[in-house]
């Protein structure tokens, strides 16, 4: 028998050695193709699974597939949902990352690397294709085809979130997020207003219409306003005297057109009672001497400074509409309706009975013209400004003249101004009394 020369197994041995390690690297690269598939699904379904609109829910309940139903079961479970998502992506992130940098360490070897290089390659091209190929490209397009690539990962989520140990971590990571969630709550988180503005400011969207945005506002600003900041004053308000017998108060309602009249004994201070129209309507053929004080309603009294967010629940729970504002000293301001509330979140709601006058004139960009009865909130939404600084500075004054009288401690003259948050305030027309009308100028 013939013996093998050692120097002949050498090169046989290195072949067999050189096939292994092509094999491996090309097992390596399929894996790692696979990887980026995972990452990919991951990350994508993060996006679908949290962008899917009402409308997309009500397709899926009605449609009867096994993929409609593990979606809707999987969203029922939103914590569970988004752990195991978590859980896998970062797994399949770090097999990524010690594939690539194993298969760096073949066709680059470190010891015959320039360290800068190395290091961009390393890093910085690991990072760009995790990013790229995991991260921002398939939660941009599962984003936009929410629906249909939940449907393509609902199934495959539903059998990881029950692979251990995958499942096991979910169970932990849940758990643990509720307990910090009740730890949070107990302690309770303390917002401001203005950070409440100012992450509205931040958050809005282009899909977020102007309309939309302004209730948005609206609900942020309603805790803090004020019955006396949306209140109609009492020099405003129609009101009957309990003295006038039954024709002149026909008279008065025809003419007005209101639903409920306040009604007062002797002077508007003194508000008794409120007078639905609908009490009268059985009444109509009755003589002037008929007794109409006796369908008169027990009004409802306010304080000045009730918040209109109180003022609301009230409004519900008692099943009324409106409610006599008095001031310090028992006498009656003016009245509130639950819809001058409701306006403060939808903005104005107009019937086939309100006035469509303009309570302003604008003569230019820049300009406008009020009457000095103008309550200050209408200032605001016509000159379109937060009213901050207005706000700060007006003391008791609730309408434009007001402020104007409350700033200067007097009754302004004609052609007399002031100036506030930049805006200039010119008195246009005033008489010993209060000022008439104003003329406000923007700064360009």
């Amino acid at each position: 028998m013939n013996q093998i020369e050692p120097s002949s197994i050498e090169p046989l041995q290195e072949a067999i050695h050189a096939g292994i390690n092509l094999s491996g690297t090309i097992v390596s690269f399929i894996i790692l193709f696979f990887l980026l598939i995972m990452s990919a699904l991951a990350s994508g379904s993060e996006s679908a699974f949290f962008s899917l609109s009402p409308s997309d829910k009500d397709l899926l309940k009605n449609e009867d597939s096994k993929s409609a139903k593990t979606i809707l079961h999987l969203l029922s479970v939103p914590q569970e949902l988004l752990a195991t998502i978590l859980i896998t992506n970062n797994f399949v992130n770090v097999g990524i990352v010690i594939l690539s940098s194993s298969l760096l360490e073949v066709f680059y070897p470190i010891e015959n690397a320039n360290e800068t290089l190395r290091f961009i390659v390393e890093v910085i091209g690991i990072t760009l294709l995790l990013l790229l190929v995991g991260e921002v490209i398939p939660k941009i397009y599962g984003t936009k085809n929410s629906l249909p690539f939940a449907k393509l990962t609902a199934g495959l989520l539903n059998f990881l979130r029950k692979l251990p140990p995958i499942s096991w971590l979910k169970t932990f990571l849940v758990r643990g997020t509720k307990f910090i969630h009740r730890a949070a709550k107990r302690k309770g988180v303390k917002i401001t207003t203005d950070e409440l503005e100012m992450a509205l400011e931040l958050t809005k969207q282009e899909s977020t219409s102007d309309e939309e945005h302004k209730i948005l506002e609206g609900i942020v600003k309603f805790g803090n306003t004020d019955a006396r900041q949306i209140m109609k004053s009492r020099m405003d308000i129609v009101a009957l005297e309990n003295d006038k017998n039954f024709r002149e108060v026909v008279e008065v309602i025809l003419e007005a057109g209101y639903s409920r009249i306040p009604v007062y004994d002797e002077k508007i201070d003194n508000v008794i009672g409120i007078l639905y129209i609908k009490d009268l309507l059985p009444f109509l053929s009755e003589q002037d001497d008929f007794d109409w004080k006796r369908l008169i309603r027990k009004p409802y009294f306010i304080p000045e400074n009730k918040k209109i967010d109180d003022l609301l629940r009230e409004f519900q729970s008692m099943k009324m509409h409106m409610a006599v504002v008095v001031d310090e000293y028992g006498g009656a301001s003016g009245i509130v309706t639950l819809e001058d509330v409701l306006e403060e979140i939808v903005g104005d709601i107009t019937d086939e009975f309100d006035d469509d006058e303009i309570a302003y004139t604008r003569v230019d960009n820049r300009t406008f013209l009020f009457e000095g009865r103008t309550a200050l909130m209408d200032f605001y939404k016509v000159v379109d400004i937060d009213g901050k600084e207005f706000e700060n500075q007006k003391g008791d004054a609730e309408t434009l003249g007001g402020f104007m009288t409350e700033k200067e401690g007097r009754i302004l003259k004609n052609n007399e101004f002031i100036l506030c948050d930049n805006i200039k305030l010119i008195v246009e027309s005033s008489d010993k009394r209060r000022i008439k009308m104003i003329k406000a100028i923007l700064p360009e």
